[in-house]
């Protein structure tokens, strides 16, 4: 027989019950960890997906998330290591607010995802796109200087594209040697400027048109693109005779952490100028410099030079 219009079913009170601590999960994520809104977005996806299947979400034990494993057969590994995180992360949230006493989230998938490698630039590779750009920025052109600009904040201050694209000119202290840089999940972090930064940068305000909140304006209003920055580091690398597809705004990124990290730069040091929210995001350089921190341990560890 059908229920009742409103009637309380086991099916219904699971339902609510699953969105009520999916909702008060995804807050917590927003309050507490400055979580992005494509990150809850995703997660309220996963949540709710994982539920379809194993109907009593809250309450799911480990025989119920192994369903979820078969379901997840077909994924692609970077997926299914998403949406496991993100069930994880549900029951932690869980068990610390006294709803569970067990945490089954061990029962997920641990298949992790490989990071690609990034692509790296020699350093011979950044001199010569550095003194054609430095050449051309001599001829006191504009376009010339910003781009200049362009790349030694890439290179020397590890900004994203977007960070840098959408830089206020109020980030911009006229004697303190820092950028404020609002990265992602509008977290807040303090870069600092070398004095090669510095100094392109304020060539390029003393010619910058005038009017605009960015650093970077575009003639059409607003800010340069993210694309139009693409296109000036190819160009440029092309000019300078590099595989153009070999560089970019990102690459310039990579080589400013792998520098530094060949230079003796700490770990947790390169997390907080890159603005990564966890440290396994920056470990990915330790693949990149493994022979110089081989020789590091080898050199500097305390029982290194003791006899076997």
């Amino acid at each position: 027989m059908e229920a009742d219009r409103g009637t309380v079913t086991p099916d219904n009170a699971h339902r609510a019950g699953n969105q009520a601590a999916i909702t008060q999960f995804l807050s917590m994520l927003a309050a507490e960890r400055g979580a992005a809104a494509n990150t809850l977005s995703a997660y309220a996806r996963d949540l709710n997906g994982a539920a379809a299947i194993v109907g009593d979400l809250v309450m799911a034990d480990r025989a119920a998330l192994a369903r979820l494993g078969e379901a997840w057969s077909g994924l692609a590994p970077a997926s299914l290591a998403r949406k496991a995180s993100a069930l994880r992360q549900f029951y932690a949230f869980l068990v610390d607010d006294g709803r569970r006493e067990d945490d089954p989230g061990d029962a997920l998938p641990r298949l992790r995802p490989r990071r690609p490698l990034p692509r790296l630039l020699s350093h011979g590779e950044i001199a010569a796109l550095f003194a054609l750009a430095e050449a051309d920025a001599a001829t006191g052109e504009p376009a010339a200087l910003r781009m200049l600009a362009l790349i030694e904040l890439l290179y020397g201050s590890g900004l994203r594209a977007s960070e840098l694209v959408s830089l206020p000119m109020i980030a911009v202290p006229r004697d303190a040697p820092f950028l404020t840089i609002t990265g992602k999940g509008g977290q807040q972090r303090m870069v600092p400027v070398g004095e090669r930064a510095g100094a392109a940068l304020r060539q390029w305000l003393c010619v910058r048109p005038a009017g605009g909140r960015h650093v970077f304006p575009s003639p059409r209003g607003g800010h340069l693109t993210r694309v139009r920055l693409f296109q000036l580091v190819r160009e440029l690398a092309l000019r300078a005779g590099l595989d153009p597809e070999k560089v970019s705004p990102h690459v310039l990124r990579h080589a400013f952490a792998t520098h530094l990290l060949e230079g003796g730069a700490d770990l947790r040091v390169l997390q907080t100028l890159l603005g990564h929210a966890d440290i396994s995001t920056t470990q990915i350089y330790t693949h990149v410099d493994g022979a110089r921190l081989v020789t590091l341990v080898n050199q500097r560890h305390p029982l290194a030079h003791h006899a076997a």
